[in-house]
């Protein structure tokens, strides 16, 4: 195989004393050359290699002035029913180029006929999503102002209780420290009549010793 290769460039390069330094083209060749493209941009192993496939050939510009109207230029040049198949494989091409771009645009646009509609539908559900997006933030602060609300009544309510407690506090504070003074004025009292009474009881008695003395002395 490599030998083949080589007798095959000698012998272009005897034709045109040179080598080939030009532009390739996406059109029908021997054979040659090719390249591989999948025209919808999804490649999956299905695909059949021969949507696939172009292929490709030189340019007609003469590369070298001794090869011009030689039998072997002749020779490589192509017949107009040649041309008129590589024009209709390059019209395929560009027929399976724009499927691709259609089905790439269909993709885009989700089964909407048209950009517009497309544009239409996304900007409605733009909208329904930010509508639903400040109904959803009205919802929390109202949530939010409410709990402020409920903790700011029971601050309320437990503030009220401590003073209540504290009201009550203060009046069985005062009633207890009449309460002791009432009793501390009844012990004074009772002590007092407790004294007056053993002041009596012992004048009664000296008076008694007294007497039984008298009665003695007789």
């Amino acid at each position: 195989m490599l030998w083949a290769t080589l007798l095959w460039t000698g012998f272009l390069c005897h034709l045109c004393h040179g080598y080939f330094d030009g532009p390739l083209y996406p059109e029908m060749s021997n054979g040659t050359l090719h390249h591989y493209f999948v025209p919808d941009g999804d490649y999956e192993e299905n695909d059949d290699p021969e949507k696939c496939q172009l292929l490709f050939r030189v340019s007609e510009r003469q590369r070298c002035a001794q090869g011009a109207g030689s039998p072997a230029a002749d020779a490589l040049r192509l017949s107009l029913r040649e041309e008129f198949t590589v024009l209709g494989r390059q019209v395929e091409d560009s027929g399976r180029v724009l499927e691709g771009i259609s089905k790439s645009i269909s993709y885009d646009l989700d089964g909407e006929e048209s950009y517009g509609k497309y544009l239409r539908r996304e900007s409605h559900q733009i909208g329904d999503a930010y509508s639903n997006s400040d109904k959803s933030l009205t919802e929390l602060e109202s949530k939010f102002r409410q709990g402020q609300e409920q903790d700011s009544r029971q601050e309320g309510r437990l503030h009220e209780d401590f003073l209540g407690m504290l009201v009550h506090t203060r009046s069985l504070l005062k009633e207890t420290l009449a309460i002791s003074a009432g009793l501390r004025d009844k012990y004074e009292l009772l002590a007092l009549t407790i004294r007056s009474h053993g002041t009596r009881l012992g004048r009664l008695k000296n008076d008694y010793l007294k007497g039984e003395g008298k009665k003695t002395g007789r």
